[in-house]
């Protein structure tokens, strides 16, 4: 049996169906246990049956509230709003990690402050936030940078650290500027990487996102579901904790579809 062989190669028809497999076995699962539930019960609402869920998407998503608008595309719109930019600052962290990586100056300056700096939880020091910058929307974006940046910043000082100095020193000697040789010979050497850290972070980023959102907001994606919890409407959680996702998966695919294509070299 090749299922536990380092050298297994799956069949192409493998390749399409087993990756559905834990998706169908979560599915079915869930079906089962909210139609034993709701035989139990019919009133129970801790699980609702796909029927529920779907119209509990169908109401947030085609159907005016009181105020005349669509629910689930006003939070989704206020919720990719403040992700986008939160992520914009996290390209900051490329540039202070890739400065400190290759000037040993500002490595003594800054290496340490960010290496303690990693350390604070983020969440801890979301009050004072909401103190300092207010219940706006500065106070949200500088939770996902106090919560992530830290680690791009470490992560690009790293891989910047990594470049071999036989490279570096191969440049100067051919008459490259310093600027040069960090913005043009090592940046583009480890921002694909670099890229991929951001990626595999964008769950951090949601998460202090919907923090920021559950304690002061008037729209936003997690704001919905902290409002919604209060009356247990799970049929409305679910789908919300589900786009949420699906949206996330969605802009991880973009990054890395973005990479294979840009960094064709990484795959040789």
């Amino acid at each position: 049996m090749s299922l536990f062989k380092v050298n297994a190669k799956p069949s192409i028809n493998a390749g399409r169906i087993l990756p559905l497999l834990p998706f169908i076995i979560c599915i079915v699962a869930y079906i089962i246990t909210a139609q034993v539930r709701h035989d139990e019960n019919p009133k129970d609402k801790l699980v609702p049956t796909s029927k529920q869920l779907i119209d509990g998407f169908r109401r947030s998503a085609f159907e005016e509230d009181r105020k005349g608008e669509y629910r689930l595309l006003v939070d989704t719109i206020a919720s990719t709003k403040r992700f986008a930019i939160g992520v914009a600052f996290l390209f900051l962290g490329v540039i202070i990690g890739l400065n400190m990586g290759m000037l040993p100056y500002f490595d003594l300056v800054f290496y340490k402050f960010f290496l303690f700096f990693d350390k604070i939880p983020a969440l801890a020091i979301l009050p004072i936030l909401f103190i300092v910058f207010g219940l706006g929307e500065v106070s949200k974006i500088a939770l996902i940078v106090i919560g992530v940046m830290p680690t791009i910043v470490l992560d690009t000082y790293l891989r910047a650290k990594a470049v071999p100095r036989e490279q570096i020193t191969k440049a100067l000697t051919l008459d490259a500027s310093h600027l040069e040789v960090m913005y043009r010979i090592v940046l583009p050497k480890i921002f694909p990487k670099v890229l991929e850290t951001i990626r595999l972070n964008f769950k951090a980023v949601i998460l202090f996102l919907i923090a920021g959102e559950s304690l002061a907001a008037t729209a936003g994606l997690g704001y919905r579901i902290f409002v919604v919890r209060r009356y247990i409407a799970m049929d409305i959680i679910i789908p919300y904790v589900i786009w949420i996702s699906f949206l996330a998966f969605l802009a991880d695919l973009a990054v890395r579809i973005w990479i294979r294509k840009k960094y064709t070299w990484m795959d040789k």
